[in-house]
């Protein structure tokens, strides 16, 4: 979805957000937090090619397929859905170890080095 696109549907569900890199340094990669009336969401939006995208898709393919993998990762986020966070960024910030951790184990196991 284009960003003029994603602009227009967000003026027509009254929500406003502003856009910020995803990635920094990295081309393609962008972000939103869409704050409605009535519903939350955390958008990330990228332009073919993005590094990013080969990422995220290893990373939900391993929790897929290894429940002990995912059971971990669910409770680090429920550890850290517990605590108060002045901007949702914090939160992710803090949730980036264990997602390392998580990848480091799919990238070996897939042959892509850590």
């Amino acid at each position: 979805m284009a960003r003029s696109s994603l602009s227009w549907a967000k003026r027509a569900q009254g929500t406003r957000s502003p856009w910020r890199p995803a990635c920094p340094n990295r081309a393609g990669c962008s972000q939103a937090v869409f704050k409605g009336p009535d519903t939350d969401i955390n958008l990330h939006v990228f332009t073919v090619g993005c590094e990013e995208i080969e990422q995220m898709l290893l990373f939900r393919d391993w929790l897929r397929s290894h429940p002990d993998e995912r059971r971990l990762y669910a409770a680090k986020k429920r550890e850290l859905a517990k605590q108060e966070w002045k901007f949702v960024q914090n939160y992710a910030d803090a949730k980036t170890g264990i997602v390392h951790e998580i990848l480091a184990r799919a990238r070996a196991a897939n042959g892509a080095g850590a």
